[in-house]
């Protein structure tokens, strides 16, 4: 009986690197290989191995046949099993459980990235993540979280300053809620700092206002802003495309910076927990 030929993981890697990527150009990149040896590397693959074509002929955007579709699926699975097994093997102390305490405000903003990134290189890893406002998150039991993201004052400052940016305030782009007088609000629930910076900055300018709305989570106050029915305040990096920024010629004074930190608990300490440290400070980078 003649024995199947095997798939080298090399043209696994690169043919699924091509469909990531969207095309040979910056897949040869990721694989760190040249355009014409990544082209080299799917002929081996379609002629010598599959003995099907993979992709449609000239098809852009980039399309798969369905023999190309099929191997897809089993190309993931076979590279996510050998990474899991050389972590099992080579680094069993990677294997386990973290816990992550974050407010939601940078859950969808920088969470994804630095989430599948860790995952990437350490598949059997469980991470935990518990949501809750950042004055929730600083009272946590000691011992109940492992690694914890929150907002900090500035000078008030605790662990590792993952990076500090300017408080801005928002509306939504195509409405005129921050004309009207007195000017809704909507903030984050008390005792949140930037609620309290908010009132005080407008309290200065003597700018009438009436906290209109509440809220523990940014994706409700972010709904709230995005339907014109009031204007905010958060940091910088979480305003949406269909938002604008206001400043000081529409009335809105100029706000303090904030700080995003990340505490380590004193209690546990594991390389599990260091690498996904090592993430998280990175993910704030970009």
């Amino acid at each position: 009986m003649a024995l199947l030929p095997t798939i080298d993981h090399e043209l696994l890697r690169t043919f699924v690197a091509i469909i990531d990527q969207g095309g040979f150009t910056r897949a040869a990149q990721t694989v760190n290989r040249t355009q014409s040896a990544v082209s080299m590397q799917m002929k081996r693959l379609e002629e010598d191995v599959i003995q099907r074509p993979l992709f449609v002929r000239q098809s852009k955007p980039l399309q798969l046949t369905s023999e190309g579709h099929t191997l897809l699926g089993y190309a993931r699975k076979i590279l996510s099993l050998q990474g899991e097994a050389l972590t099992l093997l080579r680094q069993p102390d990677m294997v386990g459980r973290v816990r992550l305490g974050v407010p939601d405000d940078y859950v969808m903003r920088f969470l994804p990235g630095i989430l599948k990134t860790f995952s990437q290189a350490w598949p059997l890893v469980d991470v935990d993540v518990h949501c809750a406002p950042s004055s929730v998150l600083s009272q946590q039991p000691q011992g109940s979280l492992d690694l914890i993201i929150m907002t900090r004052e500035i000078g008030d400052e605790i662990g590792t300053i993952l990076r500090r940016e300017a408080t801005v305030w928002v509306s939504a782009e195509s409405h005129c809620t921050h004309l009207q007088t007195p000017v809704p609000l909507a903030l984050f629930e008390a005792p949140c700092f930037c609620r309290r910076h908010a009132c005080n900055a407008l309290d200065r300018a003597d700018r009438a206002y009436r906290i209109a709305y509440s809220s523990p989570s940014l994706a409700t106050l972010q709904a709230v802003v995005g339907a014109g029915l009031a204007v905010s305040a958060w940091m910088r990096s979480l305003v949406t495309a269909d938002m604008q920024i206001l400043g000081e010629k529409e009335g809105f004074p100029e706000l303090p910076e904030s700080s995003i930190v990340l505490l380590r608990t004193a209690s546990t300490q594991s390389p599990i927990i260091d690498s996904l440290a090592e993430h998280i400070v990175e993910g704030f980078r970009l």
